[in-house]
């Protein structure tokens, strides 16, 4: 008996290696990142090791050690930290209400939907919603000091300030939040909270010692997450605070302006510092998000 193979010879190798087309639907998203984010980064890699004339050189890396620039990555590490601790408590408040909380059915679908674009509403039109709302003159502002008495810049609050920027990042960290811990409280199977029911749990004990412990890991890494979209976060934080507020990222912009450091590989290295440390936070949020899928199987 003869095969197909044996009746048409052996395939040329041309047909051999030829690529699926199915591999062409992720040409361009191939071809995006490599442009726009592999190039990119090793370009400042690379940049941050070399002086002005090429050469390798670990001059710029001592330069981060400056008190201005370790000021500003300690207030963006600050800021990062509050925001994305907030943002994970208010948003999985928010999520186990609709989720398990027995919040009527319909009230999901608009929340996921307001979140999935809130998590992507930020720079300039969201420091504007915020100085029209929060700001010396905005509505709320004024509504409690003329209505209510109260006076918010008395009380200390400003929103060109530390925790004024870090209300704001909480506009795209909670819905962000919201989004990601969604699916893994989907996770938690009906039988272990009937189980720990029969085997005479209360509800607070359920959460505390069968669901957190198969959620956290979900949690560390969702905090991951958000602590590396706060740090980097650059647009909201210029056109709400400009230069009153000195943290990394406004610092590496005026620096590829050119109007403070005046040296481009200094550049570089500050914004490798900042790749560095967004780097660690993604990779133990993917990490970690390995471990809860394989809980949540």
């Amino acid at each position: 008996m003869t095969t197909p193979t044996d009746l048409t010879g052996p395939l040329p190798p041309a047909s051999r290696w030829r690529l699926p087309l199915h591999w062409l639907g992720i040409l361009p998203f191939a071809l995006f990142v490599t442009l726009f984010l592999f190039m990119p980064t090793m370009k400042i890699v690379v940049g941050a090791f070399q002086s002005p004339d090429g050469s390798f050189t670990l001059a710029n890396i001592r330069g981060l050690n400056t008190p201005s620039i370790l000021g500003a990555y300690w207030i963006s590490i600050k800021i990062s930290v509050a925001s994305a601790s907030l943002g994970c408590v208010i948003g999985f408040a928010v999520a186990a209400a609709v989720v398990r909380g027995g919040l009527p059915g319909w009230i999901r679908s608009p929340l996921l939907t307001f979140s999935g674009v809130a998590s992507n509403f930020a720079g300039v039109p969201l420091a504007f919603a915020f100085l029209a709302t929060l700001g010396p003159v905005g509505l709320i502002t004024v509504f409690l000091r003329t209505e209510l008495g109260i006076d918010l810049r008395l009380l200390g609050f400003n929103l060109l300030s530390f925790w004024g920027l870090t209300i704001t990042y909480l506009f795209f960290q909670i819905p962000l939040m919201i989004l990601i811990i969604t699916p893994a409280l989907d996770g938690l199977k009906r039988e272990w909270k009937e189980a720990a029911s029969v085997l005479g749990a209360t509800s607070f004990q359920y959460w505390r010692m069968v669901a957190f412990p198969i959620l956290f890991p979900s949690l560390l890494g969702t905090w991951a997450l958000l602590f590396a979209n706060s740090f980097g976060a650059v647009a909201t934080a210029i056109a709400l605070t400009g230069s009153s507020l000195s943290i990394a990222p406004i610092l590496l912009f005026a620096q590829i302006r050119g109007d403070v450091l005046g040296d481009p590989h200094l550049g570089y290295a500050l914004a490798f510092g900042m790749i560095f440390i967004t780097s660690i936070a993604n990779a133990i949020y993917i990490w970690l998000r390995a471990r809860s899928e394989r809980w949540l199987k």
